[in-house]
Formats: C-alpha cells, sequence, structure tokens
C-alpha cells in the first residue's frame, strides 16, 4: 500500500491560500460586534448577485433552507406538486416537503445525470407548481426546454444549484436563468464556508422581498411579524470568509476543470464511463463521477491504495426510507436506478497536484487491466 493518502476533498489545501486572509478577515468583523445581517452579509449578497448577473442575492443558513425558502415564496402550500428529480441529494426532496407539497419524481438523462425535459409534461397536473432541476455534479441541466414548459403551463422554475457555482449554460451562469435558484455553501462546494451557508438568487422584485423576511422571522421591520417566517439568516463570519473565497471562484474552478480534463484523458482507455460534458454547457466539476459495473471492487482497490473515494449518491431519494413512509410512490425511474450503483466519485479539488492525478489513474487504470482481464 502508498503511504501518501489522496482524499477525496483536501480541505486543509483549500484553506492555506486564504488563510491569512480569512484570520483578518474574521478579526475585523469580531472587532466591530456587526454580527446580525452586518456588513459582509450585505456586500457578499451585492457581489453574488453580481457574480451570478442577477438583481438579488439573499444569505440563508444552509442550501436546504435556501431551497426551501424559495419555494414559500413562490406560494407553494400544502397540496401542490412540484416536479424533480431522484437522483439528487435528500435536501432537494426535503425542501419540498417542508414546504408541505409533494414531489413528483421523474428521470434523467443518462449522459448529462441531469432532469430529462422531455419527460415533464407528461407528469404536469392541476397541482403542478413548480419545476425543480437540479445542476448535479458542476454542470447545469437543459434549461431552455424547461423554462419553456413552465411558461406554456404558468409554473415556476426554481434551479437547485446547490453544486453549481460558477457553472454556465449558453454563457448564462447557474442560477439566473429560473425564477429562482438555491445555493449551498457547505465546505466541501466549489465556494464554501467553513461550516453552513446558502443563498436564493432571484430577478424577482417579490420574490427577494418575502425570502428577506421568511428567513428572519417573517419580518420586514425587526420586531414587527407580517409572516411566520424561519430563523434562517446567512453568518456575517461565514459572509466574510465567502466574500474572500468568491474572488478565487473562477480560478478554482478553471484548475477543477483542468483536472477533470486530465482525468478524462488518462481514463478514456478503461472501459470506464467518464463525465459528459453537454456543449451548451461548462461544467465546474463539484466531483468528478465515473460509471462502472465493478463499483465496489474499484472502491475497495482504491481505499488500499490511500486513495479517498465517494458515492453520490447510493441510494435514489425516491427509494429512501423517510420518503417511502410518507406514502410518497414513485414508478422505476430506469437511469436513475442503474447509475445508482454504478457511480464513484474520484478525488477532486482545485490543490490536485498533477502527481497526485497520475497516480488516481494509475491505480483505476491498473485495477481496470487486471480485474477485468480475470
Amino acid at each position: 500500500m502508498n503511504n501518501t493518502q489522496i482524499p477525496l476533498v483536501d480541505l486543509v489545501a483549500g484553506y492555506k491560500p486564504v488563510e491569512e486572509q480569512i484570520r483578518l478577515a474574521w478579526d475585523e468583523a469580531l472587532s466591530g460586534m456587526r454580527l446580525f445581517l452586518g456588513p459582509n452579509v450585505q456586500a457578499f449578497e451585492r457581489e453574488f448577485a453580481e457574480y451570478c448577473g442577477v438583481q438579488h442575492a439573499i444569505g440563508i443558513s444552509d442550501g436546504t433552507n435556501a431551497l426551501h425558502l424559495a419555494l414559500r415564496a413562490c406560494g407553494i402550500c400544502p397540496g401542490d406538486e412540484v416536479i424533480t428529480v431522484g437522483f439528487t441529494f435528500i435536501a432537494t426532496t426535503e425542501a419540498i416537503l417542508l414546504s408541505g407539497a409533494k414531489p413528483v419524481f421523474i428521470d434523467i438523462d443518462p449522459k448529462t445525470y441531469t432532469m430529462d425535459p422531455s419527460l415533464i409534461e407528461n407528469q404536469i397536473t392541476p397541482k403542478t407548481r413548480v419545476i425543480l432541476p437540479v445542476h448535479l455534479y458542476g454542470q447545469c441541466a437543459d434549461m431552455d426546454p424547461i423554462m419553456e414548459i413552465a411558461k406554456k403551463h404558468n409554473l415556476f422554475v426554481i434551479e437547485d444549484a446547490c453544486q453549481a457555482h460558477g457553472a454556465e449554460y449558453k454563457g448564462r451562469k447557474a442560477g439566473s436563468i429560473g425564477h429562482a435558484a438555491a445555493f449551498s455553501f457547505y465546505f466541501t462546494k466549489n465556494l464554501g464556508a467553513y461550516g453552513e451557508g446558502g443563498m436564493v438568487t432571484t430577478q424577482d422584485d417579490e420574490i427577494a422581498k418575502r425570502i428577506k423576511m421568511l428567513r428572519d422571522h417573517g419580518s420586514e421591520k425587526r420586531y414587527y411579524h407580517d409572516l411566520v417566517g424561519w430563523n434562517a439568516r446567512l453568518d456575517e463570519l461565514q459572509a466574510a470568509a465567502l466574500r474572500i473565497k468568491l474572488n478565487y471562484l473562477d480560478q478554482w474552478n478553471q484548475e477543477r476543470r483542468k483536472n477533470a480534463s486530465y482525468y478524462s484523458q488518462h481514463l478514456e482507455s478503461t472501459g470506464l464511463v467518464l463525465p459528459w460534458e453537454a456543449p451548451y454547457n461548462q461544467h465546474v466539476y463539484h466531483l468528478y463521477v465515473i460509471r462502472t459495473p465493478y463499483r465496489e471492487e474499484l472502491r475497495q482497490s482504491l481505499a488500499e491504495q490511500g486513495i479517498g473515494t465517494g458515492i453520490h449518491y447510493p441510494i435514489p431519494t425516491h427509494r429512501q426510507k423517510a420518503i417511502l413512509d410518507r406514502g410518497i410512490i414513485t414508478n422505476s425511474l430506469p437511469h436513475t436506478e442503474s447509475l445508482s450503483d454504478q457511480i464513484l466519485s474520484l478525488p477532486m479539488y482545485p490543490q490536485l497536484t498533477q502527481q497526485q492525478i497520475e497516480r488516481v489513474c494509475e491505480e483505476v487504470q491498473r485495477f481496470t487491466t487486471e480485474y477485468i482481464s480475470r
């Protein structure tokens, strides 16, 4: 076994380039003690809105609440239906359920792993209010047909952009296309906090106004509460760190793309199914996910060599016990279900060195040659 570890994500390596700036920003924030939606939250909201090309960005406590409040701000309530996918982290579905609505799951495109727009209209009913596509692994869903269907049927579109900071669809940033979008700043994301954080982006003034109230106990003026809301504000210290890291996001995304390109070039002959970037997209590779029917064997082989991997995600959302216990039954989603048995995430982060990627590729190549020849 090689004693040099290559983790799935190296948070320490990601912290080193910004450590001094983060410490100074936190010292300044704590010296001023303006911690309630303070100057860093306000500045980060402006900066992130400008980055995404939208009118409004509203800082939220985390990505799950960002999705939930986006649904609430669009008026979603019990009895409504939201069309989404099961091939995602469960937070997407949790947000729908927290709003009182019912998730209606459709299958994914087998190449991009994002929502298949051709399946949407068959699931629209008089109760449908929202289409909620997921920009998975750093790649946007095919948004133009989704938006066209939504316009035709007078539906909202809320982008789950929690894994797509800086990703582009036909030159437009993720989070700028739907009626609203939700981002997560969980610490492993392309733009990650040192704890939790989230954001809702929108072009709609009324949605933005409602989000701001809902995140702060339904209040527009302190101690005056017009709505029943939540305590879901972005933390000032996290905003201070995120402002600094936002300056590096494009550079870090380019490093991810370079790393992904190296992987793809050197794994092309292995017989594995490699990530596919749609021609209308700029993928930012939050994760680099391969497919193989020998997933568990490959994962074990890499672990023995000190190489970290992940499975995103082993059980589709619509098959999770928490969802089935609510009586939500979904017909088979063949692409979703077959992928869940085969996907494997390889190490991916901006500071991954070429030497580390070469070693991962060598071990994958060795495994595929030896295992398949047995």
